[in-house]
């Protein structure tokens, strides 16, 4: 009994200094710091690559979108990676006048791969870029995108990762715990560390990498969660990744549940992919830079399956304690409240302040807040269900939102 009283604390312990240090550094982006200095004053070459399959009915206001950027037109060339396209993808992104690269492989059907195979053409083209910017078909992107990752470039930044909001934030309950979530990682976790001087994540479109990083080895990466992989990569390295606040991507979500636990089940897999992949490469990168970048972002890859499972250890041995007659049954339910009422509570709290430091209207997402610890508590089925079966086959999430810029505006 006393051993189980020693782990039972000791788990206490791990996880209220984990959250304990999330806290501190969500704190950070409340702290508005000086913009960083020009190192060049130039107007770079940008390719827009939009990897796409079956987004017929999304693809042509993407394009518009990026041909109305408020930067010189000679100097952004927009691609589409048709991939493995059945409708008229392929037609109507020429139309809106795109460049169409037609990819029909069986195999290795995900971003990632269409990505790798797009960018290993234009390595060996030798094409006159400085910089790419990635975008999901379904995405629309603020007319200024384009000029303020250009300033990041000018900053000296590499690798940054846009400011990725929602299109359709109050079309379902989904789509709000989506829009929810998005924001609260916009300020809590990217601009947080940007502000520390740690490093942001790619976070799966609307983001920014000059072509000089990839042109050495190309873009490799194997996981079904290509944007983590890459900031991973880059972390072991000892990179850090920028963030653009000003550089606005709008990202359409599922409405459904069905589609929705297929796309984060994805997610979660992919994620899991990443933590056996490089777990071990960011313990010995944190051992060697000795740097928090390189710490931070090992806390990352543990902080959320391995997280959760540590969670679910505390509530198992608080049950064998009770079970062995070693708890009272009110102090396994006031154990247990302590875990599940903020899990319900605290979402919708810090929801809400999210959307009041973002200036949001809180009226159309009521139905959303109240909803989002459900959302958040699908999540942690999905987390759980993917320890025990990992569906590694890629599945098209139907995208069907007809919206253009000017709506989301």
């Amino acid at each position: 009994m006393e051993y189980l009283y020693v782990l039972q604390q000791a788990i206490v312990w791990i996880i209220t200094i984990f959250w304990l240090y999330q806290l501190l550094i969500s704190i950070c982006s409340l702290v508005k710091l000086k913009d960083k200095p020009l190192l060049v004053n130039k107007e770079h070459k940008f390719m827009a690559i939009i990897p796409a399959h079956n987004e017929e009915s999304v693809v042509r206001n993407l394009i518009e979108s990026l041909k109305n950027q408020n930067y010189p037109k000679e100097l952004l060339d927009i691609y589409v990676i048709a991939d493995n396209c059945t409708d008229k993808t392929e037609e109507i992104a020429k139309e809106a006048g795109a460049i169409v690269y037609v990819r029909n492989h069986t195999e290795g059907r995900t971003k990632g791969h269409a990505l790798q195979w797009f960018l290993a053409k234009k390595i060996e083209e030798k094409a006159d870029y400085d910089a790419f910017c990635v975008f999901d078909a379904d995405n629309i992107v603020d007319q200024n995108f384009i000029k303020n990752m250009n300033k990041k470039l000018c900053q000296g930044e590499d690798v940054v990762q846009g400011y990725r909001d929602i299109k359709n934030p109050t079309d379902s309950w989904i789509t709000s715990g989506y829009a929810i979530f998005y924001w609260m990682m916009n300020r809590f976790y990217h601009l947080a560390r940007y502000n520390l001087g740690l490093s942001p994540l790619i976070n799966g479109t609307g983001f920014m990498v000059k072509f000089d990083v990839i042109k050495p080895n190309g873009w490799n990466t194997y996981t079904l969660t290509e944007d983590i992989e890459f900031s991973l990569q880059r972390i072991i390295a000892g990179k850090k990744l920028g963030w653009a606040t000003d550089a606005i991507v709008y990202d359409e979500q599922p409405v459904g549940f069905k589609q929705s636990w297929s796309q984060r089940s994805r997610w979660t897999v992919g994620h899991i992919q990443c933590m056996g992949r490089y777990t071990k490469e960011l313990a010995v990168a944190a051992k060697e830079n000795k740097t928090l970048v390189s710490l931070d972002g090992l806390l990352y890859i543990v902080g959320s399956i391995p997280m959760f499972i540590v969670t679910l250890l505390l509530l198992a041995v608080n049950a064998f304690i009770y079970m062995v007659n070693g708890m009272t049954k009110a102090a396994l339910i006031k154990n247990y409240l302590l875990y599940i009422v903020p899990t319900f509570i605290l979402p919708i709290i810090i929801g809400a302040i999210i959307m009041k430091l973002d200036k949001r209207p809180i009226r159309p997402m009521i139905k959303g807040l109240l909803c989002y610890p459900l959302f958040l508590g699908s999540w942690l089925i999905i987390n759980f269900k993917c320890l025990f079966r990992r569906e590694t086959n890629w599945e098209k999430i139907e995208h069907v939102r007809d919206i253009k810029i000017n709506e989301v505006i």
